[in-house]
């Protein structure tokens, strides 16, 4: 019987290759091709926070674990405007069609890579409905991984949730309004993508009273991270940067 074709989505952190789970490394590894998204803007491809002539966040990751030989790059639209545009539906189409030559051509299984977890903010699903529409009968699964909100929980010594504190994860691309009505609630608040938005993040966080507990994490994983209190920080930040505002904590146990 002819082995079943699989694609598996694989979390890779958000930078350090150390937070890879040991599951992650072994799909990594039994892949016959590992491929990586970059940014393609219009001209050309760029990494999200650097040059185009260096490996993105998510290869650079999967490099200290794998041969070089077996990564491919599969160049994805993406903006912060909102909404779905034909740039970006003919990358999802190109980047599927690129998986499914791989496929076709005889690997078994193929691996996506992405930063952080395949089932949150990914381009993993994207790509992966695509490549059903092309071969319904390849298998499509998910490692999960270790998000950015947790690594920086963990190295800058912040307690993500307590008792029955809520925790609302939004992206900046979602707009202010959604930022200003999670931090009138009672929980913790973390926001991803969109460090241009910076300074409403500072402004947000003043007027609710929760500047002074907020931490970000810039570039973490690369050469060039920052962990630090926001309100340490001034300007914009790197498209990839973590912020995590808690709430009030008067005393031990006191959100149970």
């Amino acid at each position: 019987m002819t082995p079943r074709k699989r694609l598996v989505g694989v979390g890779v952190g958000p930078g350090d290759p150390e937070l890879l789970t040991l599951r992650a490394v072994r799909v990594l590894r039994e892949a016959g091709v590992v491929v990586v998204p970059v940014v393609a803007d219009r001209d050309g491809i760029a990494d999200r926070d650097g040059a185009a002539d260096r490996p993105g966040r998510a290869e650079a990751t999967v490099l200290a674990h794998v041969d070089a030989a077996k990564v491919r790059r599969l160049p994805f639209a993406m903006d912060d405007t909102g909404g779905v545009t034909a740039r970006s539906e003919k990358a999802w189409d190109d980047a599927a069609s690129a998986v499914v030559g791989h496929l076709d051509a005889g690997t078994e299984l193929v691996a996506f890579a992405t930063i952080g977890d395949p089932n949150v903010y990914s381009t993993f699903h994207y790509l992966a409905a695509g490549v059903r529409a092309l071969r319904p009968d390849v298998e499509v699964t998910t490692v999960p991984g270790i998000t950015a909100m947790q690594d920086l929980a963990a190295r800058s010594g912040t307690v993500l949730v307590e008792g029955r504190e809520p925790l609302t994860l939004l992206p900046l691309t979602a707009g202010p309004e959604v930022l200003e009505a999670a931090l009138a609630g009672p929980g913790t608040v973390v926001t991803y993508k969109g460090g241009r938005h910076m300074d409403d993040v500072r402004a947000a966080l003043a007027r609710h009273g929760r500047a002074g507990d907020a931490v970000v994490g810039r570039s973490l994983g690369l050469d060039d991270e920052w962990i630090g209190p926001l309100d340490a920080t001034d300007g914009p930040l790197p498209y990839l940067s973590t912020v995590v505002a808690p709430p009030k904590r008067a005393l031990r146990g006191g959100k149970l």
